[in-house]
């Protein structure tokens, strides 16, 4: 069964086949992907989105599409995933990215604390992670928020991110 997470403001569900564009805009723009290798095509997107959906279903927990409750407007994706094979650490990550108009309003830190109640809750999990490019004030600030802490020694390169400013990343952590 998927999950859904709710909080005062925001729903976090199964994605839609209408949030196919929405999704495709938001991963075209520029300042959305200012932190990763290259913005994507409609493909990509399209392709991460039934990623998304495959993994939700199968396993009831992944990546959520993020809407706004009282209107039912898509602003992004919150959740929660095994990190990749190749890093030099395993775990559950949290993560998030909104679309550019819900920045600053506070819905990446109320996404982010339903994922963390949901894998420490639920899951049952000791310990959740986050990943970020160093230079991602931003999402660093949400992790801030979340309680979240870093050990610079944990810092990495990304092996899946191509040699350069990207590389360079920050991991923090939230035990239970």
């Amino acid at each position: 069964m998927i999950s859904e997470l709710s909080t005062d403001r925001l729903l976090l569900r199964q994605w839609r086949d209408e949030d196919v564009l929405p999704w495709a805009r938001m991963n075209a723009d520029p300042l959305v992907r200012e932190f990763f290798p290259e913005i994507l095509t409609y493909d990509q997107s399209a392709a991460s989105l039934n990623h998304f959906r495959t993994e939700l279903a199968e396993r009831g927990w992944g990546w959520w599409a993020l809407e706004i409750a009282a209107t039912g407007q898509f602003i992004g994706f919150a959740g929660l995933d095994p990190t990749d094979d190749g890093l030099p650490f395993k775990g559950v990550e949290a993560g998030w990215r909104l679309t550019r108009e819900a920045w600053g309003q506070g819905y990446a830190t109320e996404a982010g604390h339903a994922c963390l109640d949901y894998g420490f809750d639920v899951l049952g999990l000791d310990e959740i992670l986050a990943i970020t490019a160093t230079g991602n004030a931003r999402s660093r600030a949400v992790m801030h928020r979340l309680g979240m802490t870093r050990d610079p020694g944990d810092d990495f390169d990304d092996p899946d991110v191509p040699a350069g400013p990207l590389r360079r990343s920050v991991l923090y952590r939230l035990r239970r």
